[in-house]
C-alpha cells in the first residue's frame, strides 16, 4: 500500500491533510501560527494518537523558531508557554502530552547551548519522533500478524490506519501488511459515530489499499458477531492504564462487552508511547466532552433533532482490562495480567 503522507514538516510551517474533509476531498493545509496549530488538534484535522503526538512535535518547533529571544531563560520560558498551549487542544490521547513533554526535556538539557543550536535540535527530535513511530508502526503490524489467518475476518472500529499514524497504523496495520503479503482478509468496519471515522477514514484506507471492506452501522456489530461473520476485533487505543485498561474512541467498550459474550477475541494496538505510566487505572484517564452539534447536525444536510434538545458527546469510553485479549505494542503480545 503507497502510505499516506498525512503529516510533514516543511521549514517553518506543518503540513498536514485536513482529515475532516475525507473522503470527499483531498486538501492539505500549511499550518504555522500557535492558533492555526492549536485547532488543527482540537477540531481533529489531525487525529489518532500517535499521528498528535507527531504533529505537536512538529508544532512546537515551528514555534519555537518564532520565538524572539535572545537570552536560553526568555526562549524557554516561551517554549513551555506553547507547549501548555497545545497540549491543552485534547485531554484524553496520552501521546500529545508525552511528545510535548520529551521536547520540554529536550530544551532543558540544552541550557548552555546558544538558541540556533536548540533550534537545530528540536527539529531533528521532531523527525526522530516521526521515524520511531513509523519504526514502531511497522514492528507492531508484525506482532499482529500472530494473530491472524488466511480467510480471517476482523471487525475494526473508529480508524487506526495509517491516517493517524505515520504508516500502516496500529489496529489496522496488521490488515494492510498481511493483505500486501497475499493473506486474504475481510474487514467489517464499524461506521463510529458521531464522527464517523469509521466510514469516512478506515473504509477510505482499506478499499484504496484493496482490502474487502463491508460498512456496518455501530448497531449492527452484535448482528453480525452472533450471525458468525466475525473472527476478532482489532482497535488501537489512546491511553493505556498501567492495569491494562483502555481508552479508546466511544463506542469500544461496547464492543469488547459484545466480542466477550460472543467468543470473539477482543485485541488492542498501539505504540508503548500509548502507556501511561502515571495512570492506574482506566478510572483515572479524563475523557474528553465535545460538542453537542456533532451529533444533532454534522454530516446531516438537517438537523436530526429537535431544536435545543441536550445531548451528552464523550468522544471516548474506557474499556476494562478484563475484556482485552491482548495488547499489542512494538514489544509484542502482551496478556494479563499487563501490570505496564
Amino acid at each position: 500500500m503507497k502510505d499516506i503522507e498525512n503529516i510533514r514538516l516543511d521549514g517553518t510551517s506543518v503540513v498536514i491533510l485536513d482529515q475532516t474533509l475525507l473522503p470527499g476531498e483531498t486538501k492539505f493545509l500549511t499550518l504555522a501560527s500557535a492558533d492555526e496549530l492549536f485547532d488543527a488538534i482540537a477540531t481533529l484535522k489531525v487525529r489518532g494518537a500517535p499521528a498528535i503526538g507527531i504533529f505537536a512535535a512538529f508544532a512546537l518547533y515551528v514555534l519555537a523558531v518564532q520565538i524572539e529571544a535572545e537570552d536560553y531563560i526568555s526562549f524557554c520560558r516561551k517554549i513551555m508557554e506553547y507547549s501548555a498551549f497545545l497540549n491543552s487542544a485534547r485531554p484524553t490521547a496520552v501521546n500529545l502530552h508525552t511528545q510535548l513533554k520529551r521536547m520540554e526535556r529536550l530544551v532543558e538539557s540544552c541550557k548552555d547551548a546558544d538558541i540556533p543550536v536548540i533550534l537545530d535540535a528540536m527539529r531533528k527530535e521532531a523527525q526522530d519522533i516521526q521515524q520511531e513511530d513509523i519504526n514502531m508502526c511497522k514492528a507492531i503490524s508484525e506482532h499482529g500478524l500472530s494473530l491472524i489467518r488466511d480467510r480471517f475476518v476482523i471487525l475494526t472500529h473508529c480508524n487506526a490506519g495509517p491516517l493517524a499514524t505515520s504508516r500502516y497504523g496500529t489496529g489496522l496495520g496488521s490488515i494492510l501488511l498481511g493483505h500486501e503479503r497475499g493473506i486474504r482478509l475481510r474487514a467489517f468496519c464499524c461506521e463510529t459515530r458521531p464522527l464517523m471515522q469509521g466510514a469516512r477514514l478506515t473504509a477510505y484506507e482499506l478499499t484504496r489499499a484493496g482490502v474487502d471492506c463491508t460498512l456496518i452501522c455501530d448497531n449492527m456489530a452484535s448482528a453480525v458477531m452472533k450471525q458468525g461473520k466475525i473472527d476478532a476485533v482489532f482497535v488501537g487505543c489512546d491511553r493505556v492504564a498501567k492495569n491494562g485498561d483502555t481508552a479508546n474512541k466511544i463506542g469500544t467498550s461496547g464492543l469488547a462487552v459484545l466480542a466477550k459474550h460472543y467468543g470473539i477475541p477482543f485485541y488492542v494496538f498501539c505504540p508503548s508511547s500509548t502507556i501511561d505510566p502515571e495512570c492506574e487505572t482506566g478510572a483515572d484517564i479524563e475523557i474528553e466532552l465535545r460538542s453537542q452539534e456533532e451529533i444533532t447536525e454534522l454530516y446531516f444536510q438537517n438537523p436530526i433533532a429537535p431544536p435545543g434538545i441536550n445531548c451528552y458527546n464523550p468522544a471516548f469510553d474506557v474499556t476494562d482490562s478484563s475484556l482485552i485479549t491482548a495488547i499489542i505494542t512494538e514489544n509484542g503480545v502482551c496478556k494479563a495480567p499487563y501490570g505496564f
